[in-house]
């Protein structure tokens, strides 16, 4: 019989990115662990092998404290946590359930990987979503909706989230595919939506300014990037989206709420991007934006939550590893 880690213990290792991070701890959410977050900066030269290269000296304090057990789940996401989880994956084989999200790059990283289905990695030891994780789950969307501040609750409904990506993917945010956008957000406020807005740090300024105009005589709120974010808030009280294509992971999130999401296509974009949305959009949760609207369209279909399928298939992974033989 194997020896399995200590009984619902749970390791992340984070590199200190909001996206990677969301992902890890929105699983261990799902499979109702409390984690330890462990922050992992390697230094030069090792910072530039990774993922490849060696777990730097420091590794050390990656080992249990004298007299307690490997945890029971170790999971890890970004370039730089790989050469950690791979020396974890190694020393405690026996008693720690190891997964990488997203591709390591590296063969025999850890027990499972996930990555999202339109990346090329596939095999016994890798399991896919459409979606990637993250950490809207179903309680979390129902409590920000029962503490819905009162400037987004006032806005008279439908309320559209506008999340706003940039340049990345291969998209290119041209002056025509910019006009493309205003012009269907300055027909949705023509219709009587009222409008959520929040760029990120990848917005061109033209853009930015372009949204504002074509939203100015519709009730809003724009988040001007200063303060707390009100981006969960934007996701729990919006009736709609529309998401940039270059997001895919605020475009997972916004399909985590059952409300209609139109996608904005700018010009180019990555193949894999394209596969992303085209499975999404099979899948009923989104629609390309229209450029010209009669109406404002709705639709229904079941909210995605990505992390609870995950989990489900990591602690069924695990069982059957530590199972008696």
């Amino acid at each position: 019989m194997t020896q399995r880690g200590s009984e619902g213990s749970i390791w992340i290792l984070s590199d200190g990115k909001a996206g990677h991070l969301a992902m890890t701890t929105g699983v261990a959410t799902a499979m109702g662990l409390q984690a330890r977050i462990i922050e992992v900066a390697p230094p030069p030269p090792w910072r530039w092998m990774a993922p490849r290269g060696p777990a730097p000296p420091d590794l050390r304090r990656l080992r249990p404290d004298a007299g307690q057990p490997w945890p029971q789940y170790v999971f890890a996401a970004g370039r730089a946590t790989i050469p950690y989880l791979r020396a974890i994956h190694r020393a405690a084989r026996s008693r720690s359930f190891t997964v990488a999200f997203m591709d390591p790059r590296v063969p025999d990283a850890a027990d499972l990987v996930w990555v999202p289905a339109h990346d090329a990695r596939r095999g016994e030891d890798v399991i896919t979503t459409v979606t990637s994780p993250h950490g809207f789950s179903p309680e979390r969307l129902a409590a920000l909706r029962a503490a819905l501040p009162g400037e987004i609750a006032d806005l008279p409904s439908p309320r559209v989230a506008v999340l706003l990506g940039g340049c990345g993917g291969g998209f290119a945010f041209t002056d025509a595919a910019i006009q493309r956008l205003s012009g269907a957000l300055r027909q949705m406020a023509g219709l009587g939506a009222s409008f959520l807005i929040t760029p990120s740090r990848r917005t061109p300024p033209a853009l930015r300014n372009a949204v504002r105009d074509a939203t100015a005589s519709a009730p809003r709120i724009v988040w001007d990037g200063t303060g707390e974010n009100p981006y969960p808030y934007f996701l729990a009280g919006a009736d709609a989206f529309v998401v940039t294509a270059d997001s895919v992971n605020m475009t997972g999130e916004a399909c985590a709420t059952g409300r209609p999401v139109h996608v904005f296509m700018p010009e180019g974009g990555r193949p894999k991007f394209h596969a992303f949305h085209s499975a999404l959009e099979k899948t009923g949760a989104t629609r390309a934006l229209p450029y010209r609207l009669d109406a404002l369209e709705t639709w229904h279909y079941a909210p995605i939550h990505s992390a609870e399928r995950i989990a489900e298939e990591i602690a069924r992974r695990a069982q059957a590893r530590f199972a008696p033989a």
